[in-house]
C-alpha cells in the first residue's frame, strides 16, 4: 500500500513539472491558431489576385514562402495543443488511480467495520458492553461511542459513494480530453498533407522562376535603377529640407537679435528722454531762483534707475540633452514633438498597407532558384494593383515626384523620412500635414504587372534604416 502511494506521488509531481512547461493556455492556444488562419486566409486573398496574372513572379513566390512559414507555425501551435492534451490526460489518469486508491481504503476499513459489527450484532453482546461499566459515566461514553461508530460507518458509505461519483466523473472527462487529442491528431494531420501541397508548390515556381531568370534579372534592374534615383531624390530632398531648417534658424536668430535691439534702443530712448527732462526742469529752477533776487541752492541728485539690457542670445542648431542630439530639423516645436513621436513608436508603427507581403527585404538578398543578388535600401511589399498606400505616422510632405513613370512620396516627420514609391496617383500635395492612416496613395503595377510599393525609412543623415525594425510585428 504505501510503495502505490509513493509512487503515485512520484508520477503526479513529473506531470505536474511537465505541465508546467507549457505555458500556454487551451483558449491562448486556439487564439493564436485563428489568428494564423486569419493571415493565411489573407496571404491566400492576395496571391487568388496576384495569380491573375498567369506568369510567375518573385511576388508569387515570397507569398508561397509565407503560406509555409505561418503553416509550419500552425502545425507547431497544434504539437504544443497535443502536448497541453497529453498532460492533462496523464494529470486525469493520476487522479483516477488517486481516486481508485482512495476507493479501496475506503471500501477495506469499511467492510472490516462491517465484519466487526456483525461479529457483535447481538444484542446480549450490546447489553454485557454497557453493563460491564464500571460507573453510570462510563456507561453513558461507551452509548456516546457506539453511536458515534454507527455514525461513523454511515460517513464512510457516504464517502465511498462520493468519491466513485467523481472517480466516474474524471473517467468521463479523460474521455472527452482523449477525443479531443484525436481531433486535434486529425487537424494536425491535415495540415501536414497541406503544408507537403505548399511545398511542391513553392519547388514548382522556383522550377520556374529559374526558366525565367533573364526576365526577372530585368526587373531587378529596373528595380535597382529606380531605388538609386530615388535615393539620389531623398538625398537632395534632405539636403534641401536641413539647409531650409537652417535658414529659419538663423532667421528666427536674427528676428530675436533685431528684437534685442530694438529694446536696447527703446531703453537708451527712454534714459535720454529721462535726462533731458532733469537738465530742463533743472535751469527752469535756476531762471526761477535768479528771476527772484534769491541764491540758488543745491538739489539733492535723483538716483538714476539701472538700464536692463537684454541679454545676448546666440543660435544653438545642434543641443545636446539627455544624451540625445537634436538637429535644426527638430528647431520647431511641431518638429520635434514627430520626431519624438516616431522613435518612441519605433517596432510600433503601422504598416503602410492593409494586406501584402514582403518579397524583398532590406538589405542584400538572393532571388531564390537564382543566381541573381541584389540589395536594398527598404522593403518591397507585393499586394493587389491600386491597393491603398497610407501614411505610417504624423508628419508634412517633403515632395511628390515622378520616378520612372511612376509616382514617389517623401514625408518629414522631424529629423525622420518614409518615402512610398511605385505609386499610380499620389492623394497629397507638397506642403500638407499628414496624420498616421492617411492616405498617401495607390499602388501602380510593376514590370511584371503586379502591384507593388517599396518603402523605405531615413534618417536626416541620409542613412536607410530597416523598416521592418520600425513596424508593428504581424
Amino acid at each position: 500500500m504505501l510503495k502505490r502511494i509513493v509512487v503515485f506521488f512520484l508520477a503526479f509531481a513529473i506531470s505536474t513539472t511537465l505541465y508546467a512547461q507549457v505555458p500556454e493556455t487551451k483558449e491562448e492556444i486556439q487564439k493564436k491558431q485563428q489568428d494564423l488562419q486569419n493571415e493565411l486566409d489573407d496571404l491566400n486573398n492576395t496571391l487568388n489576385q496576384i495569380k491573375k496574372n498567369k506568369k510567375q513572379s518573385i511576388s508569387q513566390l515570397a507569398l508561397v514562402q509565407k503560406k509555409i512559414k505561418i503553416r509550419e507555425a500552425m502545425v507547431e501551435n497544434l504539437s504544443k495543443d497535443l502536448k497541453r492534451l497529453d498532460n492533462d490526460i496523464a494529470s486525469a489518469a493520476l487522479e483516477i488511480d488517486h481516486l481508485k486508491l482512495q476507493l479501496d481504503t475506503l471500501k477495506l476499513s469499511y467492510s472490516k467495520s462491517l465484519v466487526f459489527a456483525y461479529k457483535n450484532r447481538s444484542n446480549y453482546d450490546y447489553l454485557n458492553f454497557l453493563f460491564s461499566a464500571a460507573s453510570f459515566n462510563e456507561a453513558m461514553r461507551r452509548v456516546a461511542y457506539l453511536k458515534s461508530y454507527r455514525q461513523s460507518r454511515e460517513l464512510q458509505a457516504i464517502a465511498i459513494v462520493k468519491t466513485e461519483q467523481l472517480r466516474q466523473a474524471k473517467i468521463s472527462n479523460l474521455t472527452l480530453v482523449k477525443t479531443d487529442k484525436n481531433r486535434v491528431l486529425g487537424e494536425q494531420g491535415k495540415q501536414l498533407v497541406v503544408l507537403e501541397d505548399d511545398k511542391k508548390q513553392k519547388d514548382q515556381f522556383v522550377q520556374q522562376l529559374q526558366s525565367q531568370e533573364q526576365s526577372i534579372a530585368g526587373q531587378i534592374r529596373t528595380n535597382e535603377k529606380n531605388r538609386v534615383k530615388l535615393k539620389q531624390a531623398l538625398a537632395q530632398i534632405i539636403q534641401r529640407e536641413i539647409e531650409a531648417a537652417k535658414r529659419r534658424e538663423l532667421e528666427e536668430a536674427k528676428r530675436k537679435e533685431q528684437e534685442r535691439l530694438r529694446k536696447i534702443a527703446e531703453a537708451e530712448a527712454l534714459e535720454k528722454k529721462r535726462k533731458d527732462q532733469l537738465a530742463r526742469d533743472e535751469a527752469e529752477r535756476k531762471r526761477v531762483a535768479a528771476a527772484n533776487n534769491q541764491p540758488p541752492t543745491a538739489t539733492k541728485p535723483v538716483a538714476e534707475p539701472p538700464v536692463v539690457r537684454p541679454k545676448t542670445e546666440e543660435p544653438a542648431p545642434t543641443v545636446v540633452k539627455s544624451n540625445r542630439t537634436y538637429t535644426p530639423l527638430e528647431s520647431t516645436p511641431e518638429g520635434l514633438t514627430q520626431s519624438l513621436n516616431f522613435e518612441n513608436n519605433h517596432g510600433n508603427l503601422p504598416w503602410p498597407v492593409n494586406s501584402g507581403v514582403v518579397t524583398i527585404h532590406f538589405g542584400a538578398y538572393q532571388i531564390p532558384g537564382t543566381s541573381i543578388r541584389g540589395n536594398s535600401d527598404g522593403i518591397y511589399i507585393a499586394l493587389p494593383v491600386g491597393a491603398a498606400v497610407k501614411a505610417v505616422a504624423d508628419g508634412v510632405v517633403s515632395s511628390v515626384f515622378d520616378l520612372g513613370g511612376q509616382q514617389a512620396v517623401l514625408v518629414r516627420h522631424g529629423k525622420y523620412f518614409t518615402a512610398y514609391s511605385n505609386l499610380a496617383s499620389a492623394s497629397v500635395n507638397k506642403g500638407d500635414e499628414v496624420r498616421a492612416g492617411k492616405l498617401i496613395g495607390t499602388t501602380a503595377p510593376d514590370d511584371s504587372g503586379e502591384g507593388q510599393l517599396l518603402f523605405m525609412v531615413t534618417n536626416d543623415k541620409g542613412v536607410n534604416l530597416d523598416p521592418e525594425k520600425w513596424l508593428r510585428h504581424r
